[in-house]
């Protein structure tokens, strides 16, 4: 199997009826199905009542080798999903006001796809088969990432110079200076013979 692989999916919208005074129908995605045919346009499935189901576009699902944690998550959640991102176009010139943009296995990828304005995006149940596919591409493309334990560094960033002037620590290593251990009250002082200490 490649490092990437193309999955044919096609992917079933509905169009439910919701009486709401600003917005007649709602549009959703309700599931996927593999071996589907290539479409120009929207076929209609089903109606059921005041609902239509539409086979509403084949688009090629994406498997890459750098996205298989992605896909274990997937996976490991219980039921996995196959996420559809329907973008809105109200200015289209159609009995559809979305279109299907793209599907995903990765829900971190489905995720970056809910913040945009125009998009909403859904799960639907993922196709036996198609787990099935998922979990043969991980076990081949996925590898551990080894962990890196960073090591502390020692401090030894110098004092900053503080109004311009250079600490006095290192102006005095610079000059070759000793440090001296500033007197006390003048008790420790030693007061140089002069010949007048008796006097």
């Amino acid at each position: 199997m490649a490092s990437a692989s193309l999955i044919s999916i096609g992917v079933v919208v509905a169009r439910e009826h919701i009486g709401h005074p600003w917005q007649a129908y709602r549009w959703r995605p309700v599931s996927v199905f593999l071996d589907a045919p290539q479409i120009s346009s929207w076929r209609e499935l089903r109606k059921d009542g005041k609902n239509i189901l539409y086979h509403a576009a084949t688009l090629n699902l994406e498997l890459h080798r750098k996205e298989t944690t992605a896909y274990q998550v997937n996976l490991a959640n219980g039921e996995p999903s196959v996420y559809v991102v329907l973008r809105e176009d109200p200015d289209a010139a159609r009995d559809w006001p979305v279109d299907v943009h793209l599907v995903t296995v990765s829900p971190f990828e489905a995720q970056s796809h809910g913040d945009v304005g125009f998009d909403s995006v859904e799960g639907v149940a993922m196709p036996d088969r198609l787990v099935e596919v998922v979990r043969e591409f991980i076990k081949m493309h996925h590898r551990e990432e080894t962990f890196y334990k960073r090591k502390r560094q020692p401090h030894t960033q110098a004092e900053e110079y503080k109004f311009g002037q250079e600490p006095i620590i290192s102006l005095r290593e610079r000059s070759g200076s000793p440090y001296e251990t500033p007197a006390t009250n003048g008790k420790d002082r030693e007061v140089p013979d002069d010949g007048r200490r008796d006097r």
